[in-house]
């Protein structure tokens, strides 16, 4: 199973979890496996250098001048590869050779770089020498004599400014210098707590390794649980499937009959609202007409009188009596056909009640999970069988645990590391030791060239501030002697100086340089991986360096990159690794073996549903009599021609207002009187008569349109519904086994399912989880990218080349110093002014020589 997997992943994996990875969610209505178990850890492989990181890339600029070529892997691999003898002629070989050119080429940067400071280191002290020789013989400007020029001021001022600038150059050396030499020791110092916190790491790992196989094991019973859950379920489970896809068709079938019974009870209501509202209109219509009738009578006998022969109302009188025909009735029921035959009929069909044999098939086909459970108890019968499968497969895990020599492999890894841990622990106070020293050397370094630096500082200030520009050479004042002599003892510093500093800037450019450029940059682009990675590099015999140690097979695809890139991403070391070359899970994980009495037992379900009648013959044969009970027979294009007129011609209301209005444009008397009253009268034939008529035309309208509804394709209509419940009946009866099939192979692919989610999310956690090697890439990490790079190599760079600017710039500052010197210092003879000389310069020719002045002789300032 999938634990045995885990626990032999783990017995050949000695790596380390660092970050907590989101790990496998099953999807909704799945199992739930949880979490496993891991802890955060306090390893960070990630070095921020701060402020000096401006002068960390100013210096990767400057090698990238010298070296601006690409990382040579195909020279690195043939260099590796190739055979150098001990015999001359194995160099002088032509691949050999051009090997060596290529190399050379790759290299020429930092060999003229070289060059150039042995150059250094050779000439200088020799130009020094011979300069203090030249001195002592009073040439190269040891004659204590100056002659006068008039741009003297001129050539002092610039002289000066020269060699100010070239010191404050050298000071900004020193500085780069001193920071990366204190940088370097400051990290060393830190470097205590991260190596002490990979140590931690480590020892969480290998504490909480068997915790997670523990953890990993015990999700075997969540997944056996769940299976023996489901498989007491049976009947329940499994008739619920199969109800709900049968429900899919037998539910609209039954549906529709419900349907149709409630049609029916609805037909039978219009049916009597149609007879009841014709007979209402039919006689109201009759009554409505003699009140007419009689209102006309006496309004005709009204407008007769004498008094609608005066001028005043004979034409309102003929208005009147124009618009008395308007006062009839305009529906006409009295000759609408009855539905008293299909009212009879849709009766006799309600002598069935439909809605309760259709209650029946609902009732039926609901008791179809009873069905299941009482045929399938034979897998109930197998259940205790299954358990006892299952028991013994979480036995023989646990066994197969307690075999594997896990807890004793991690033993013997926890002791290795502990006596590692020791030795660092031991060693450190060593290192930190010489650290001491190196830093010590360096700081004497940069002390040299301070110590030179106070000498031109002290040199320049005594001279600017001692200096008088009306004293001659011979009688400059004592302070501006002392700053001439501070600058000469600069100069001769600098020469005793500068060239062991230049044998350390070049020893330590060439390592450095070439450390950051073959090692560190091509480590961060993964360039120097792929070196690694070169078949036969490491071994001539083995294609794949790495998969020829773990496995003993050079020929597996496994590669340092690809182990690098995995563990930066927090992968599993199976996967990382490919242990599936050793261990593979697909193999171990085949559960076909546990789930074949399951399948078994679970395939041979027999289960019958003929039992179930969804509607009988009788509620069948209801819906047929339903069908031809008439309705659809009703002439409904007269009653809605009835019903669409209005009562009468007219609008009494309106009438008998607009006769109340003629009727004031009589004189006062007994005919305006009379109007009135027949106006009101009319109202009131409104009010009694019309109204009600009106809303029996409005209850006759909603059944006929219901009935025009419910009998449109009335046969097509029920006969869909009998073939829809012929259908799903057929369905129950005949294929009905189809269904349970399919269902039952549902049912079994669900229980087999929660042991292939368990095999599937230990493949995750394996993969994932348990093992993550990020720890091994932060030890990687740590080691060449912050250790050897970030702390040294930057560091060192930063030195050498601070401490090698500064050491080029002595070279101006010694000539300057030297032509600044001759200003300052006070000489033994000058120039002697003669007034007498012709010329406008005033100075002797040159083949005159100065005269001694004996008060200012002084043999010990000649140096």
């Amino acid at each position: 199973m999938a634990v045995e997997l885990c626990l032999l992943l783990l017995l050949f994996c000695g790596s380390t979890i660092s970050e907590v990875q989101p790990i496998y969610k099953p999807p909704p209505g799945t199992l739930d496996f949880g979490f496993v178990p891991s802890k955060t850890y306090d390893t960070g492989a990630y070095h921020e250098p701060g402020a000096i990181g401006i002068l960390f890339k100013i210096v990767h600029a400057f090698l990238y001048l010298v070296q601006p070529n690409t990382f040579p892997q195909d020279l690195i691999r043939k260099l590796a590869q190739q055979q150098f003898g001990n015999t001359q002629g194995d160099y002088q070989k032509p691949e050999n050779v051009v090997l060596t050119l290529q190399a050379i080429y790759y290299e020429i940067g930092f060999i003229v770089s070289a060059a150039l400071g042995l150059l250094f280191i050779l000439l200088l002290p020799l130009v020094g020498l011979c300069f203090c020789m030249c001195r002592c013989c009073d040439n190269c400007g040891g004659e204590m004599h100056q002659r006068q020029k008039k741009n003297a001021d001129c050539q002092r001022s610039c002289f000066a400014t020269f060699l100010f600038v070239a010191s404050l150059i050298i000071s900004v050396g020193v500085l780069c210098a001193y920071a990366a030499n204190q940088h370097l020791t400051n990290q060393v110092r830190g470097a205590k707590k991260l190596v002490n916190s990979n140590f931690k790491d480590l020892k969480i790992f290998l504490n909480d390794t068997p915790a997670q196989i523990d953890y990993l094991v015990s999700q075997y019973n969540t997944t056996k649980d769940k299976a023996l859950s489901d498989l007491n379920n049976v009947g329940p489970v499994l008739g619920t499937r199969v109800q709900e896809q049968l429900g899919k068709e037998v539910r609209p079938a039954l549906d529709a009959a419900l349907t149709m019974a409630g049609a029916i009870r609805e037909t039978k209501e219009a049916l009597e609202n149609v007879s009841v509202s014709v007979e209402v209109l039919q006689e109201g219509t009759e009554r409505l007409h003699a009140n007419l009738t009689d209102v006309k009578m006496h309004l005709s006998n009204t407008l007769n009188d004498s008094a609608c022969n005066a001028a005043q109302a004979a034409s309102t009188c003929n208005i009147i009596k124009n618009s008395l025909e308007q006062l009839n009735i305009n529906a006409n029921f009295s000759g609408l056909p009855g539905v008293s035959s299909q009212l009879a009929k849709v009766n006799d069909v309600l002598k069935i009640d439909l809605s309760s044999l259709v209650q029946k098939g609902y009732a039926a086909f609901n008791d179809t999970p009873d069905l299941v459970v009482n045929q399938t108890r034979n897998i109930l019968s197998a259940v205790p069988y299954i358990k006892s499968v299952l028991e013994s497969i979480g036995s023989n895990i646990t066994t197969f645990t307690r075999a594997l020599p896990v807890q004793k492999i991690l033993a013997d890894l926890m002791v290795h590391l502990t006596q590692t841990e020791a030795y660092v622990q031991d060693y450190f106070p060593v290192v930190e030791q010489y650290d001491f020293y190196r830093w010590l050397g360096c700081l004497i370094l940069c002390c040299m060239l301070v110590l030179i630096l106070v000498f031109y500082y002290l040199g320049l200030l005594c001279g600017t501030c001692g200096y008088d520009k009306h004293a001659s050479p011979t009688t400059r004042g004592c302070i501006s002697n002392t700053g001439g002599n501070f600058l000469m003892a600069g100069v001769g510093f600098s020469f005793l100086f500068s060239w062991v500093l230049m044998i350390v800037v070049v020893l330590t450019f060439v390592t450095g340089g070439n450390v950051e450029k073959l090692v560190c940059e091509p480590f961060e682009d993964k360039n120097l991986f792929k070196v690694l990675d070169t078949p036969y590099l490491l071994n001539k015999h083995w294609k794949n360096y790495l998969a020829g140690i773990i496995f003993k097979n050079p020929n597996v695809n496994l590669t340092f990159e690809k182990v690098y890139s995995d563990c930066k991403e927090n992968k599993g070391i199976y996967t990382s690794l490919h242990l599936e070359h050793l261990f593979n899970i697909n193999e171990l994980l085949n559960i076909s073996m546990y789930t074949e009495d399951v399948a078994f037992r679970i395939e041979h379900i027999q289960i019958n549903l003929s039992k179930i009648i969804l509607l009988d013959e009788i509620g069948k044969e209801n819906l047929l009599n339903f069908s031809s009970s008439g309705v659809d027979g009703i002439d409904f294009s007269a009653y809605l021609t009835e019903i669409n007129k209005s009562v009468t011609k007219v609008d009494l209301l309106s009438f008998a207002n607009d006769l109340e209005a003629r009727a004031d444009q009589l004189p006062k008397g007994a005919l305006e009187n009379a109007l009135k009253g027949h106006a009101n009268n009319i109202r009131m034939i409104h009010n009694q008569q019309v109204v009600p008529l009106e809303q029996a035309m409005s209850t006759l309208n909603q059944s006929i349109r219901l009935l025009k509804r419910t009998s449109s394709e009335l046969m097509v209509k029920v006969k869909n519904v009998i073939s829809a419940v012929n259908a799903a009946q057929n369905l129950i009866n005949n294929n009905a086994s189809q269904v349970i099939v399919q269902e039952t192979k549902k049912y079994m692919d669900t229980i087999i399912g929660y042991f292939e989610q368990y095999t599937e999310w230990v493949k995750e956690s394996i993969s994932m989880e348990v093992a993550a090697c990020k720890p091994i890439a932060n030890v990687i990490d740590t080691a060449v990218d912050i250790f050897l790079c970030s702390y040294i190599a930057d560091s060192v760079n930063t030195f050498w080349f601070g401490l090698g600017g500064s050491s080029m710039f002595l070279i101006p500052a010694i000539i300057f110093a030297v032509k600044l010197s001759k200003y300052y210092r006070r000489m033994d003879t000058e120039d002697v002014y003669d007034d007498t000389e012709n010329g406008n310069n005033g100075y002797h020719k040159e083949h005159l020589y100065g005269i001694h002045n004996p008060v200012f002789t002084s043999s010990v300032e000649q140096w």
